[in-house]
């Protein structure tokens, strides 16, 4: 009989309680068979003189609370999917109004707008991405803004940025 299958022989059973007592028992078969797999590997580098049923639990252990730790982070089966908002946005939520006004923009102002609005490039990134200058970057980013805004606020006179609202004093009336 080989080594192996004299560890196997002798500690499979107290091993397959560690992980059965831990587990399901399809997960402790798994477990089971990871925990020999991991001491066979380890075996040259181990201590000949220590305690191997205490070495082969505590691999099982080990192997079994990575299974847990594995099934934790999976995600449960529900019958419907609840509708919460994420930072990433909710479908039906106004964002999807942007996608939308975002696809009629032209290529070079929606590639402009999402790399350094959406993505923070600076201008001379998105200048090498879309094979232009910087200059020619940051000017289809701010017409695809301007077009951006006209296509989000209907109004038929939306308000200005105050920097761009004319600054000349609006007549007065003289008193009589």
């Amino acid at each position: 009989m080989e080594p192996s299958e004299r560890v196997v022989a002798g500690h499979g059973s107290a091993v397959w309680r560690v992980c059965r007592g831990l587990l399901n028992e399809h997960d402790a078969e798994d477990a089971w068979a990871d925990t020999f797999a991991a001491a066979l590997a380890a075996w040259g580098r181990s201590d000949q003189n220590a305690n191997v049923r205490g070495w082969l639990v505590t691999i099982a252990h080990r192997k079994a609370i990575d299974v847990l730790r594995h099934r934790a982070r999976d995600p449960l089966p529900v019958e419907t999917v609840p509708e919460r908002p994420s930072r990433y946005g909710v479908p039906g939520a106004r964002d999807l109004d942007l996608w939308a006004a975002l696809a009629t923009l032209p290529p070079r102002q929606r590639a402009a707008v999402v790399h350094h609005h959406l993505g923070g490039l600076p201008y001379d990134e998105i200048a090498q991405l879309t094979g232009t200058t910087a200059a020619a970057a940051r000017r289809a980013a701010s017409d695809g803004v301007a077009r951006l805004r006209a296509v989000l606020d209907p109004r038929p006179n939306p308000p200005q940025h105050p920097s761009r609202e004319s600054t000349s004093p609006e007549p007065t009336e003289e008193a009589p």
